[in-house]
């Protein structure tokens, strides 16, 4: 089978990003082969790209993305799946493609509720989220500031946090804001002046904080706020982990969560699939425009998920 595969030919900018005709291999037991219909477009793509994570050359020319949603086409011995089958597939290596094939043990099934393009954004930032509420252990009468809550891993995390009763103030820039009252979420502004808009739309004070952003004004007004420093957790301030707060991800001293994240998933899609979850997909790109693409995400502010179209 071929396929239309992105591959990395040296790390860089998305210069670097080659289309190529591919032969995908067909599946063995306990895998299988996947037409894809969306790739979802992650801020880690362009870091690993860019050689952020490491610049081994023998790596290169290196597949690119992690998540991606479609068809099953082929299926291997034991790998649960059949021909037919709409699902999604994460963490898998080399998402930005017109078909892969990967292991079954990635693949779960498209929630019939939900779009192609939306289950393909869902996985990798509705799993940062969850795990961010679950070590806060974030629960009914609290109040929660989340930091970035209009980004994806922002607005996953407050939706989730909502779920269990919570109160939840989030950061964002003010043409979000009308957007995220209608989700409950109460808005304040970041830059100058946070602390006392916070205190403002949070008199009862702050129990509990989740930064996605990683800046020392989230790091320093949630410290302010906060009964203690362990009450923030974030997915983003690697640097400042010195000053006591939890870390989660990959980063120097955090909580990787592995199977928190992996058992969260399946609960992920089906919260989508019922419409109790809400992700909005900012752009599409065919796969063509990969570079295009990943420029924008690389950039910021998107306001939602990106996704490649093959």
């Amino acid at each position: 089978m071929s396929a239309r595969v992105v591959l990395a030919t040296a790390f860089g900018g998305p210069e670097v990003l080659e289309l190529v005709d591919r032969e995908v291999a067909p599946p063995g037991p306990g895998e299988v082969s996947v037409d894809v219909r969306a790739i979802g477009v992650n801020p880690v793509d362009w870091k690993v790209v860019a050689g952020n994570f490491g610049r081994d050359g023998s790596r290169l020319p290196l597949p690119v993305g992690s998540e991606l949603s479609g068809v099953v086409s082929a299926v291997g011995q034991g790998a649960g799946f059949a021909v037919g089958d709409e699902v999604v597939a994460y963490p898998v290596r080399g998402a930005y493609a017109s078909a892969v094939t990967v292991p079954a043990e990635a693949v779960l099934p498209k929630p019939a509720g939900a779009s192609f393009e939306q289950s393909a954004g869902l996985l990798l930032v509705g799993a940062t989220a969850a795990h961010l509420v679950h070590l806060a252990d974030v629960h009914e009468g609290q109040t929660v500031l989340v930091h970035g809550v209009a980004g994806s891993v922002g607005l996953v995390a407050a939706q989730l946090a909502l779920r269990t009763g919570a109160i939840v103030v989030g950061t964002a820039a003010e043409h979000r804001h009308d957007a995220l009252r209608r989700l409950g979420i109460v808005p304040v502004a970041y830059g100058e002046g946070l602390l006392e808009r916070v205190r403002a739309a949070a008199p009862q004070g702050v129990d509990v904080a989740l930064d996605t952003v990683g800046t020392d004004e989230a790091v320093d007004v949630s410290l302010a706020l906060l009964p203690a420093p362990a009450d923030l957790v974030s997915a983003a301030a690697f640097a400042r982990g010195g000053d006591g707060i939890r870390l989660v991800g990959s980063g120097p001293g955090a909580d990787p969560g592995t199977e928190y994240r992996a058992r969260a998933r399946s609960g992920l899609l089906d919260l989508l699939g019922r419409g109790e979850l809400t992700l909005p997909v900012a752009r599409t790109y065919p796969l063509a425009q990969v570079r295009e693409a990943l420029e924008f995400v690389r950039d910021g502010h998107a306001g939602g998920k990106v996704v490649l179209v093959p």
